[in-house]
């Protein structure tokens, strides 16, 4: 057997999870958007074939983010190579931090403490916040959790955390369960998504609004995110799965 065919199949030996949630016109989507559209372009019936048009926002469902989108003059959809796009991934459980508290912010400190537990966290990896925020997803009035002021009481990452992992692990892209890279009340006080603009403007993609990090142990797996070759696009919905090991 050629390398690479035993190479697959020994992968296909492995426990694989579906991190995408799926994508119609009642998600939660970030207010600048618009919800999902479907035309019928054709029907089976009168057309002998069945083709839908689709208008979709590149940030909907469990998508990746661009550098260029938020940082002018960085990488586009297109610059990010597929091997960038397969990592290492090593996730970072605190769903009792944010049950406790839904605003919470991963801090330096958590960083800190998980590589205590599973050793330091490799240069060009992807790093993933796992909040059990995914699960909100089919209610979206739960999933942005707004108090009667309109503040967010959703996670995020602080700005301190990511500076840590770019400039010290030196990590190559990271994910998380919301619509946005900031904490809902991060982003309240500081009037932008200052920690989302921090990250993309290191030239790092993330992808967001991923599902079932739980299921996901905190090392030893791999990370798979297929995104569709669109001229000059800051983001797009994505195909994101990861291969895990059995136990």
């Amino acid at each position: 057997m050629h390398a690479l065919h035993q190479l697959l199949q020994d992968l296909k030996g492995y426990k694989w999870v579906n991190l995408t949630h799926e994508v119609n016109d009642q998600i939660p989507i970030y207010h600048t958007f618009n919800p999902l559209q479907e035309k019928q372009i054709s029907k089976m019936e009168e057309d002998r074939v069945h083709s839908l048009e689709y208008t979709i926002g590149s940030s909907h469902g469990t998508h990746i983010d661009a550098p260029s989108h938020f940082a002018e003059g960085k990488r586009t959809l297109q610059d990010i190579p597929q091997n960038e796009r397969v990592l290492p991934l090593y996730v970072i459980h605190l769903e009792d931090k944010v049950k406790d508290n839904p605003g919470y912010a991963v801090t330096v400190d958590d960083i800190k403490d998980f590589e205590e537990t599973y050793g330091q966290i490799p240069e060009g990896s992807f790093v993933a916040f796992s909040s059990g925020w995914y699960k909100r997803f089919d209610d979206p009035d739960a999933f942005v959790n707004k108090d009667k002021e309109g503040v967010e009481h959703t996670p995020g990452w602080s700005i301190p955390a990511l500076e840590f992992l770019s400039r010290t692990r030196k990590v190559t892209a990271i994910g998380h369960e919301t619509l946005n890279t900031d904490s809902g009340v991060d982003a309240a006080e500081q009037g932008f998504l200052d920690a989302q603009y921090y990250w993309l403007a290191e030239d790092k993609f993330q992808v967001e609004l991923l599902a079932n990090l739980d299921q996901v142990p905190a090392v030893g797996s791999i990370i798979f995110v297929a995104v569709p070759h669109i001229k000059d696009s800051p983001g797009f919905p994505a195909e994101v799965f990861a291969v895990i090991p059995n136990n």
